[in-house]
């Protein structure tokens, strides 16, 4: 017996597809071959191949969200989006480096994600969030994946928190 077609087993399919083919090749076809259905039965739970990615990289972005939303003191909360990211991008770098560039075309979903960690930064710290955000992207931003393996990282880190946050209590 196969199991239904769900929103939640195209996401999956799909971040395996994209995983395979990269972005640029990865499409619609792809994802419902390897559900063995038709592509008409995927666009009939995505309209089309850009609300498809769109999900994916609302669905990834919320795996971080899932983390840090229980954190409430802020240099652990800075600490965590940057070990995850870190180490989201070292397990599997070509998955990573996928969800960046679907990131890049997704400027509302990046807008909603980034709006979510200065709202979560702002409840701990004030009107000092967004600030804090942006004077710790070094650590978290995946444009600067190519630093995170710098041995140094963390207590740079560690500096930059030290310089922007007053001393953990």
């Amino acid at each position: 017996m196969t199991q239904p077609l769900t929103s939640e087993r195209i996401l999956a399919a799909a971040e395996d597809v994209l995983r395979r083919h990269g972005p640029q090749k990865a499409n619609v076809v792809d994802v419902a071959r390897a559900l063995g259905v038709s592509h008409g039965a995927v666009y009939r739970h995505f309209a089309s191949k850009q609300a498809l990615r769109e999900a994916v990289t609302r669905r990834w972005l919320h795996e971080f969200h899932t983390i840090l939303e229980p954190i409430d003191e802020p240099r652990a909360w800075i600490r965590a989006l940057s070990a995850a990211k870190r180490g989201t991008a070292r397990v599997d770098p070509e998955l990573f480096a996928t969800y960046s560039a679907l990131c890049d075309e997704q400027s509302a979903v990046v807008d909603e994600h980034v709006a979510w960690m200065v709202g979560q930064l702002e409840a701990m710290v004030g009107d000092k969030g967004r600030p804090l955000l942006q004077a710790t992207t070094r650590f978290h931003h995946p444009a600067h994946v190519h630093e995170w393996s710098d041995p140094e990282i963390e207590h740079d880190l560690e500096r930059v928190l030290d310089l922007v946050l007053p001393p953990a209590q």
